[in-house]
């Protein structure tokens, strides 16, 4: 089976080299040929990435059978996406396949992993996405420098009325 595999991080002071290793030692393992990596530095919430919009362009045109990526999460963490995702990789006779999970599409016990998996991903992603919010309103009161938790100075009023304006005419 010649496969694609995907990798993605978030920024640029991660490094993509375990997960690549991961794609590339289950592919071996399996006796699986390697068509092309596909390379991506972006967040896993935005479902347009460079590479990965690559990788849909070259499934769509048949040019390999199976995605491998080392773990569900690398792929996208909403379920709504992945099972889209999913279904239209099954409608085009493609396997899915996270190395380090387990998954493989080409079964029914692995597509209710799949689900199960996409679920708890989405999951984390909203706790994650809470916590930042929550340090982030606790945050408010710390001044710029970060420790000196002086108050943040309000912007947008004037602290002195200026000279030529009349308090009267405003």
């Amino acid at each position: 089976m010649r496969v694609a595999l995907y990798c993605r991080v978030s920024t640029e002071e991660q490094k993509l080299d375990k997960q690549l290793q991961s794609c590339k030692d289950f592919a071996n393992r399996n006796g699986h040929e390697i068509f092309k990596e596909y390379l991506d530095v972006i967040s896993g919430s935005k479902s347009s990435r460079p590479s990965f919009n690559e990788l849909l362009k070259d499934m769509r045109s048949n040019k390999f059978d199976g995605i491998i990526v080392s773990k569900l999460d690398r792929m996208g963490r909403s379920l709504q996406h992945l099972l889209g995702l999913i279904e239209e990789f099954t409608s085009k006779g493609i396997h899915f396949m996270a190395a380090t999970q387990n998954i493989d599409t080409s079964s029914s016990a692995g597509r209710l992993q799949l689900q199960i998996m996409g679920a708890f991903a989405e999951f984390e992603r909203n706790l994650i996405s809470e916590r930042t919010k929550e340090a982030l309103k606790g945050n408010k009161k710390v001044g710029k420098r970060g420790k000196d938790k002086k108050e943040r100075k309000k912007r947008g009023g004037l602290k002195k009325p200026l000279p030529f304006i009349n308090k009267g005419d405003v």
